[in-house]
Formats: C-alpha cells, structure tokens, sequence
C-alpha cells in the first residue's frame, strides 16, 4: 500500500531536527498507534502488527500465526498443568483458533524449516488503511512535538532552580500571579511576594525559581521574590566583584519586607567586600533596596574568629562583648549595655534572630548587670 503523506515525512524531519527526538522513536510510536488503530477500527484480533517503511512511507498490516504441533497440540512432554496469575496450578487446556495458530503441517508448506511455537505472517494491509493511517500519523507528530517542548522545558527549567530570570506579569487570580518566561509559565504565590509590593499587569518582573516539579502533566515552576536565595542572586547580579568571583557571600538570612543581613568577604586582603558591595555614594545598595520594596540591609563583614563575626552580625548594635561559650554546639553569649540592649535584640527579637541564621550560632543577648550577677565581670 502506498501512502502519498509528504506531511508526516516532512513534520518527523523537523521533530528530528528542532525538537532532538530520534527519528526511531517517531517511528516506533508510530507503528503502535497504528497498530491500535487497526485492532480498533477493523475489531482485529491482537496478533496484529504494523510495518512503516521509512525509506518509501509505506504503510503495511501484518498478521501472524503460531505454529502449533496439530489442532490437539498433541506434542511430546505437554504440560499436565500450567501456573496460573494467581500462582495456582491449573488443568493444562488447548483451544486450536484458525486465526490465531497455524499447525506445523500446514506452516512447513509455506516455510519449510518452521518449528513449533515460531509465527507466521501474511500480510492483511486493508485497502482503505491510507485513511486511518494519515490520521493517527498526524495525532502521534502532535503528541511527540508536546512530548518534545515538555521535556525541553524540564530540562531547561531543571538546571535553572536556584536560579532568578526576568518574566513578564501575565495573570492574576485570587492566589497566584502567573508570570511568562519566554517558553512556559511560572506561578509566583502571592504569599512568595514581597509584602507590601504592588504587581502590575504586563510589568517586567525578576523573580526567583524556588522549586521545579516535573509530573505527567508538564513542568512545575514556583516563583519567589521572598525568599532568601532571591536576595543573594540581586547581589550577584549588581555587584560585578560578587559575580566575578572577587567578593565572596558567606550567608544570607531574611525577613522579608523588613531586613535583611548578608554577610560578605574576600580572600584578597586589598579588597573591601562590604565596600564593594555599597558602591560609590550608596548606588549599588540602593538599586537592590529599591528593587526589595525598601527593605533594609545589613552588609556584614565575614570574619573567620567566631566572636568577631557575632558582633558585626548584631549590627548596629554597638559596645558588644562576645564569648562564645561553645564552639562545637554554636552557642554564644553577647554582652551589651542598656543603651545599646534594644538594637543588639531588635524589635521583636528580629535582630537576634537574623543574626543567629547569619553566622549559624545560638545567640544568648544579657546587659552587662546581667552578666554580673552571673559572675561575669566587663571591664570597660
């Protein structure tokens, strides 16, 4: 049978060349769909298969046979008994089905040295197949071209998790702003924004790819502007030592909204992180404040003597006296004055807590009368 389909041919070419599947693939799939096409549009038995010829686009329809010993089946060492799906022995039966066996007699006619339990075919290609054919030809291109894009926009999207892109604000419902990223869509939660922030429709966006979930249905992408990583990837982006590799982020820890402290360093010892990391008249900070809603920073310098980094972590905090009662179970003591007790604790206890996600200490805050009355003694 032949089958003019110059339009399959030419959409498995581009399948092959734009989208990367093999053109075996295509071709495998396609002899499956057609072979269910044919079972269900000619109530076909299931000994049925379908041949593509890649080189001519012909199409052809094989049935085949199982070469049986005769009709009875009545062969030297027959099973008394077969195992059955449940695992239970079954009276072994055999049905002879003209449509399905062949006996070895009648097979040897055809194929000479043909054994028992090999097949037989002949081919049963109906006339009006074409039809069938070029339709289940078009919905498998269709269904491998969506196949394509999705695993593309896995694999893409996959190596960008951690990542911040720039999209477009396209949608909004009760929960979810949903943003466009070129090739696909992301879902940035209204809970993820930064509070207090007003999304525009059709606005540019930068936003950050929390998490990638591949499922059956495509691709998953969760947005974020709240989130730590977020805070770290606005400095990587404006401040070129950041990115160069020259200045170096030790740790992040955020409230969203309402500050943040980064603590930053470098192991050239003429380099200024925290400096580099401010610019010239405050531009490079401000360009990240203002992108963050006007939340406030912290810049802290990192400082490998355990003390010294808890004290510029509970910036602006000033006077502090730090001991770090255990190194091994991160656990320090900050010593302060009454004046300087409400910045080193921070509204709320904020500026405590940031600074012990920063430098990965239990931060315990006491005066100086405190300290006294536990037997520690500050000499000014």
């Amino acid at each position: 049978m032949n089958l003019n389909n110059k339009e399959f041919k030419n959409a498995v070419e581009a399948l092959v060349k734009e989208k990367g599947i093999k053109e075996d693939v295509i071709y495998d799939a396609m002899e499956l769909a057609l072979t269910s096409a044919y079972k269900k549009n000619y109530h076909s038995l299931p000994n049925v298969r379908v041949s593509v010829d890649k080189e001519l686009g012909d199409f052809h329809v094989y049935s085949f046979k199982t070469v049986v010993y005769n009709e009875e089946q009545e062969v030297e060492n027959a099973p008394e008994f077969i195992v059955n799906e449940e695992g239970e022995e079954e009276e072994y039966y055999f049905f002879f089905d003209e449509r399905i066996h062949i006996t070895l007699e009648e097979a040897r006619k055809i194929v000479p040295n043909i054994e028992v339990g090999e097949t037989i075919e002949e081919e049963v290609t109906p006339k009006d197949f074409g039809r069938v054919a070029a339709a289940t030809a078009k919905q498998v291109v269709v269904q491998k071209i969506r196949e394509a894009e999705r695993n593309s926009i896995s694999d893409e999207f996959s190596d960008k998790q951690d990542e911040m892109v720039i999209g477009l604000v396209e949608m909004e419902d009760v929960r979810n702003y949903y943003i466009n990223l070129g090739r696909t869509q992301g879902i940035l939660p209204k809970t993820e924004i930064i509070p207090g922030e007003k999304i525009k429709m059709g606005s540019s966006i930068k936003v950050y790819i929390h998490k990638v979930e591949v499922n059956s249905k495509g691709t998953l992408i969760l947005l974020s502007r709240n989130h730590y990583g977020f805070v770290k990837r606005l400095f990587e982006l404006e401040i070129p030592e950041i990115n160069e590799g020259i200045v170096l982020i030790y740790s992040v820890a955020r409230e969203p909204g309402v500050r943040t402290k980064i603590a930053v360093y470098s192991e050239n010892p003429n380099v200024d992180a925290v400096g580099a990391c401010i610019g010239e008249k405050g531009l490079r900070i401000g360009r990240i404040i203002e992108e963050l809603n006007g939340e406030k920073i912290d810049i802290v310098a990192y400082n490998n003597d355990s003390a010294k980094f808890i004290e510029s972590a509970l910036s602006p905090a000033k006077n502090l006296h730090i001991f770090v009662t255990d190194e091994k179970k991160r656990e320090a003591l900050a010593i302060v004055d009454q004046e300087n007790l409400s910045l080193a604790i921070g509204k709320k206890g904020l500026n405590v807590k940031l600074a012990a996600r920063l430098t990965h200490f239990k931060i315990d805050v006491k005066t100086t009368l405190q300290a006294g009355e536990m037997g520690i003694n500050i000499v000014e």
